[in-house]
């Protein structure tokens, strides 16, 4: 989000001209907001695809650079880690058949991306973690040679006095020490990008932020790291303590982490989560631009708001408000926390589910966010993320709005009819939401999802096997039941 980065050494002046130019974000923001056309559009629906370069043994390829220029498509782009791409989908109307056409276009894609991999012995999978990662695919040689980059490393090194400290509870903890920004890049993701009207903003932000914590614990697809059992999403703790760089033996209060679930319902609208992200978070990356946005205001042409952009693309929320100037500017919600995999049919399906149940409980929101304190939520998330589809998350009860502690599969249960009628509401068809919303339905049926399935076949592996060898066997038995695009739900266990 924002311009490029090209450079990382900046002055202490940048950083006050970037902050000042940062308030003025703000306050233009602010009065777009308050103009009653701004933003008003149809409901779109866009997706980011985070992948893994693999070579023959499994063990990751650091050629991304190599790829996109054989690839030479303006929709794939460089991740943090050599090892890693990105294809940014392109956005689609959500009435009608969405999750098809964006289902469709991830397939062509990525059998592009395959044809080129093939060629080189490469292969390009879509996991969460990849399991047979090891320490030493992290480190500067393994990022990716990009001015961004250096700078975000560079500016956390002058914000931190130690290393990032992993600390990973879990069937087998993990801890670990480490200089190196690059290990966030293990983490890979499907992201999704829903264009919301302002007048609806903090309603459906709210809707998404309730629901998210029962989507991520049916998606779950990343449990192992660097050969441990962790948790059933560990790619939600990784990320966050990855890239902390706050002092651990501070007194008795810490600033926000940069990676979290957030620190409040939504009130108003998107405004104040702007305004949080720019006065709670220090500057990363003081970038330098002319545009004057209020000139342009006062042109009735749209400000690109560049500094708020690209701060805010520090800023790493796991559901995070996007400004865009795009068709006259509109708003945002990028939806972070979904695992890359297990297949492009999963993904879909678990799109379908999260919005669906959004739009779903939108028209009773506010009485929802009433009964179930935010600091709830934030628990939901990280239960979710621990125990997947074992979680137990706390709810308020469907009679008297009383909280209780219910099991995740049975609470999804109860909301696959919520997710059709927000789907419906959506103007999505009733055969589309049939199509992507039977996986989940499968899933819950099978009780089997990403992380499980990884766990399970690992053990059968480790029956015959060293946990190493079995980590190979796994990506390969994982990466074959890939290309089928079968629900993960009906994925064999059988060697």
């Amino acid at each position: 989000m924002g311009q490029a980065v090209d450079t990382h050494d900046f002055s202490p002046e940048a950083f006050a001209r970037f902050s000042d130019k940062l308030e003025q974000n703000l306050n233009v923001l602010e009065q777009l907001l308050d103009t009653p056309s701004f933003g008003v559009g149809e409901t779109s629906i866009g997706a980011e695809l985070e992948l893994y370069l693999v070579d023959h043994c499994g063990h990751p390829q650091p050629f991304n650079k190599h790829f996109q220029l054989q690839a030479n498509d303006p929709q794939l782009t460089l991740e943090l880690n050599r090892f890693n791409l990105e294809y940014n989908l392109s956005p689609v109307p959500a009435q009608g058949t969405p999750f098809t056409a964006i289902h469709s276009e991830m397939n062509l894609k990525l059998a592009t991306l395959r044809r080129i991999a093939a060629a080189n012995d490469t292969r390009a999978v879509a996991i969460g973690i990849l399991p047979t990662l090891r320490e030493t695919d992290f480190g500067l040689a393994n990022m990716t040679d990009e001015p961004r980059y250096h700078a975000l490393s560079k500016r956390l090194d002058q914000l931190r006095d130690e290393p990032f400290h992993i600390n990973i509870d879990g069937p087998e903890p993990l801890k670990l020490n480490t200089d190196f920004l690059t290990l966030e890049g293990a983490n890979t993701s499907f992201q999704l990008h829903l264009r919301v009207n302002p007048n609806e903003y903090a309603d459906i932000y709210n809707a998404v932020q309730l629901v998210t914590p029962i989507a991520l614990a049916l998606a779950a697809n990343s449990p192992t790291l660097l050969g441990h059992k962790l948790w059933h999403e560990t790619r939600i703790t990784l990320f966050k303590q990855s890239i902390d760089y706050r002092d651990r033996d501070k007194g008795d209060w810490q600033p926000p982490a940069r990676v979290g679930f957030g620190m409040g319902w939504a009130r108003k609208g998107a405004l104040e989560l702007f305004e949080a992200g720019a006065r709670q978070f220090p500057v990363m990356m003081p970038v330098d631009d002319d545009e004057d946005p209020h000139a342009l205001l006062a042109q009735g042409k749209t400000p690109q708001l560049k500094a708020l952009r690209l701060h805010q693309g520090t800023i790493w929320y796991w559901n995070r408000p996007v400004y865009d100037p795009v068709c006259d500017g509109h708003l945002r919600i990028e939806l972070r926390s979904l695992p890359a995999g297990p297949t492009p049919l999963d993904m879909m399906a678990n799109a379908a589910f999260a919005l669906g149940m959004a739009f779903g409980l939108q028209e009773e929101i506010n009485h929802l966010v009433t009964a179930l304190p935010f600091e709830h939520c934030r628990y939901n998330f990280y239960r979710a993320a621990q125990h997947g589809m074992a979680a137990k998350l706390v709810w308020p009860d469907a009679n008297h709005g009383q909280l209780h502690e219910c099991d995740v599969t049975e609470l999804a249960k109860q909301m696959l009819p919520i997710a059709r009628r927000g789907l419906s509401c959506l103007g999505i068809s009733e055969q589309e939401a049939m199509t992507y919303l039977a996986p989940i339905e499968a899933r819950l049926a099978n009780h089997q999802n990403g992380a499980l399935w990884q766990l399970a076949m690992l053990d059968i592996l480790e029956q015959n096997m060293l946990r190493h060898e079995a980590l190979h066997e796994l990506v390969w038995r994982y990466y074959e039941q890939q290309l089928t695009d079968l629900p993960v739900s009906d994925w064999s266990l059988a060697l």
